[in-house]
């Protein structure tokens, strides 16, 4: 039974991510979802956060599981008794830093091989940092994203759907013509 790992910090969980999982689902017998549990991170959702986001991706896939993990990956890789790392490629930069970690990896753990899926091309250019930045400028995240995953990191960034928005409040400053008209009321906490 052949056994990969798909590693990374998922912060927040992309359909670039979500592809290359169904693809290596389809590939795999099993397939292992790790979640990194960075300290010298600061991710916008916790570990707790981006497991329950990524189950929640996942499910409808019988032979995919999402686990938290620290350390090193080659460790958790064994752990988990698989043989297989999977790694996204999007551009031949990430192949080039792709390729040191996997062979590192080799020479820690020669048993644990890596196999490296290109992304699909409208997922090219897709990374968690840039969903992030589009998103703490209030811009339009929903292509990058499912829908509940996107809300999830609206609600971080202070954004909340119209009808659910809050009597105003003396401390919160409203400037509704400088933001987007996509069905958000966007706040900004004022300062005492």
């Amino acid at each position: 039974m052949a056994t990969a790992v798909y590693p990374g910090s998922f912060d927040p969980v992309t359909l670039g991510h979500e592809d290359i999982i169904k693809r290596s689902s389809r590939i795999m017998d099993k397939v292992i979802v790790g979640v990194l549990r960075n300290q010298s991170k600061s991710p916008l959702f916790s570990v707790e956060e981006r497991v329950g986001m990524l189950t929640q991706v996942v499910e409808g896939l019988p032979n995919v599981e999402v686990r938290a993990f620290d350390g090193l990956l080659v460790d958790f890789v064994r752990q988990c008794r698989a043989d297989v790392i999977i790694r996204g490629l999007r551009a031949i930069t990430d192949f080039e830093y792709e390729l040191q970690l996997s062979q590192t990896n080799r020479v820690i753990a020669p048993d644990v091989d890596t196999i490296f899926l290109t992304t699909n091309l409208k997922y090219s250019y897709l990374s968690s940092s840039i969903v992030k930045e589009i998103a703490m400028y209030h811009g339009d995240i929903s292509a990058f994203l499912r829908p509940e995953i996107a809300q999830k990191i609206r609600e971080k960034y202070f954004l909340c759907p119209r009808d659910m928005a809050l009597p105003f409040n003396k401390n919160i400053s409203q400037t509704p013509d400088s933001f987007p008209d996509d069905g958000f009321i966007y706040v900004r906490i004022a300062e005492y």
